[in-house]
C-alpha cells in the first residue's frame, strides 16, 4: 500500500508549557513537556482524562501556540504553523452531505490530485480497505467501525508525514476496536508514517506502539518513556505474553503514582 504520500518525519516537542486564563487565575495545563516521534515511528501518549493530551495536539497542529517551548518537524521550528499534520479525532471526521467516495476524493483533491485521478484513486483505496461496496453510500449508513476506517483513510491520504490520532477507537465496542487495531497496524506498517496516538487504553498502546509516553495529571509532565519490545509485525497473541502483562502493570503503577503525586 505504498505510494499514498510522504513517509514519516521526525516530530519534536521541546519544553512545552501552556496555561489558560480562568477568571483572574491562570491554570497551568502543560508543564515542560518534551517528547519525540522519530521518522516512521508509532508513539502513544497515555494519561488520565484532563491531562492535556488534546491540548498537545492543538500545539502540534498549529491551532494554538504554547506559552513557552517549540514544535519542530525534521529539526525546523514549526511552532504555530498549520497544515503540517494529518489529524484523526475521536469521532469520524467525515462530511455527512458527501458520499463515502466523495469524502475520499475531497481529501485527495485538497492535496493537489487532479479530479479525474482522485476519482480513480478513491475507488481503488476503498476496494483496498474492503469498503468498495459502500462507496456510494452516505456516512450515516455505515457502522461506527466502517466510519472510522474511512476517516483514517482520509487522514492517510492527506499526504502529511506526521499523523496525530486522538483516541480514534474510544467509542467502538471491544470486538470492533480489536479489529480496527489490527487493520490500523496493517495499513500503517505498509506506509510507515510517523504517528502520535492518544489513548486511555494501556493494552491498545502496548499492542500498537514502538514507544509510550506516560503523562501525569494536569499540569501534565512526562512521567516516563517506555520502549515496547515486541517485534513487528505484532503477533496476534502478544497481549497474553508475560512481558506484556509486566509492562501493563508498570504503566498502571506510573499512572497511580502520578495521581498521588509520587514520582
Amino acid at each position: 500500500m505504498s505510494g499514498s504520500g510522504n513517509r514519516g518525519s521526525t516530530l519534536e516537542l521541546q519544553n512545552i508549557v501552556k496555561s489558560y486564563a480562568r477568571g483572574r487565575e491562570r491554570i497551568l495545563v502543560l508543564n515542560d513537556v518534551s517528547l519525540t516521534v522519530r521518522a516512521g515511528e508509532f508513539v502513544s501518549l497515555i494519561g488520565p482524562s484532563g491531562s492535556g493530551k488534546s491540548t498537545l495536539f492543538r500545539m502540534i497542529g498549529g491551532v494554538e501556540k504554547p506559552d513557552r517551548g517549540r514544535v519542530l518537524v525534521d529539526g525546523e521550528d514549526r511552532t504555530g504553523q498549520k497544515g503540517l499534520i494529518s489529524y484523526m479525532p475521536q469521532q469520524a471526521a467525515l462530511f455527512p452531505w458527501l458520499k463515502v467516495e466523495d469524502n475520499i476524493r475531497f481529501a485527495l483533491i485538497s492535496t493537489g490530485t487532479p479530479m479525474r485521478e482522485a476519482k480513480a484513486q478513491a475507488a481503488q483505496w476503498l476496494e483496498r480497505i474492503e469498503l468498495g461496496h459502500v462507496a456510494k453510500e452516505y456516512p450515516h449508513v455505515l457502522s461506527g467501525g466502517m466510519q472510522q476506517r474511512v476517516s483514517f483513510l482520509r487522514a492517510l491520504l492527506m499526504r502529511r508525514s506526521v499523523m496525530c490520532l486522538d483516541e480514534p477507537f474510544a467509542a467502538l465496542d471491544a470486538l470492533t476496536r480489536a479489529d480496527m487495531q489490527r487493520w490500523l497496524l496493517e495499513l500503517w506498517e505498509a506506509d510507515r508514517r510517523s504517528v502520535l496516538f492518544v489513548t486511555h487504553s494501556i493494552e491498545e498502546a502496548l499492542v500498537l506502539s514502538d514507544r509510550i509516553y506516560v503523562l501525569s495529571p494536569a499540569p501534565a509532565t512526562i512521567l516516563r518513556e517506555l520502549v515496547v519490545p515486541f517485534d513487528r509485525p505484532r503477533r496476534p497473541d502478544v497481549w497474553t505474553s508475560t512481558e506484556f502483562v509486566e509492562l501493563k502493570q508498570e504503566v498502571l503503577r506510573l499512572l497511580e503514582e502520578g495521581k498521588s503525586g509520587i514520582q
